[in-house]
């Protein structure tokens, strides 16, 4: 491939994006850009294509670590941080969006969090605790699982609730296998703490699982919105 200079002006990716904006780039273009140089032999776009080859989406790349990134020829320590750094931006943005809002839907929960926990390469589980006006007040996490399974006793996730003096409490865990479908622990689970909220006047409002997007289902599973709760 061409070096990014030898191509005609007009079909740089600089002056592409300068002339027709970010979203008529490639993700590889996007990445060169990014990258600004390449190495001996290859372009900063061979860079991106090259990333794209060993990490087919954008969310295998942020959910890759530092050794990973760096495993692909031309990305070293720097621009592997780099790169960590620009994914933990993004992540941070699309939650700061939503949180000036009422958590009083699974997609607020799901574009608070969810980009953040699809990343993650084990299950979290979180609890976020709200006000009366289901505003939040504060993100906990509770515990880290295994791959397939998250455990928590009830005790440690109601006892954040009850030292912030919370209105009401939003469980959230992800699957890192992509598919947000609760499972019977996730179902017993959601149980028992409903139970033990409901003793400590607590409400618990939703239960949502982080998954993948697809074109079958949008990337999370909600206990409310499915009458589990």
């Amino acid at each position: 491939m061409a070096r990014i200079q030898e191509l005609p002006e007009s079909e740089r990716p600089r002056e592409r994006m300068l002339r027709l904006g970010a979203k008529s780039l490639s993700t590889a273009e996007l990445l060169a850009l990014f990258f600004r140089v390449g190495g001996v032999g290859y372009s900063a776009v061979d860079l991106g294509n090259a990333l794209i080859e060993r990490f087919p989406t954008l969310n295998h790349m942020a959910r890759a670590s530092i050794d990973e990134l760096t495993s692909v020829r031309g990305i070293g320590k720097a621009k592997a941080c780099e790169l960590a750094a620009a994914f933990e931006l993004g992540q941070r943005f699309a939650a700061e969006r939503s949180t000036n809002k009422p958590l009083n839907s699974p997609m607020l929960v799901e574009a608070l969090l969810g980009h953040e926990m699809r990343s993650l390469n084990h299950e979290h589980l979180r609890v976020l605790l709200t006000d009366t006006r289901h505003q939040l007040i504060r993100a906990e996490e509770i515990s880290r699982g295994s791959v397939n399974e998250s455990i928590a006793h009830p005790r440690d996730v109601l006892r954040p609730a009850i030292l912030a003096a919370a209105y009401g409490m939003i469980l959230v865990h992800n699957h890192p296998s992509g598919d947000p479908s609760p499972s019977s622990a996730d179902i017993q689970l959601t149980k028992r703490i409903q139970e033990a909220a409901e003793l400590m006047k607590i409400k618990l409002i939703d239960h949502v699982i982080i998954g993948t997007r697809s074109n079958h289902r949008p990337g999370y599973f909600s206990f409310r919105e499915n009458g589990q709760l």
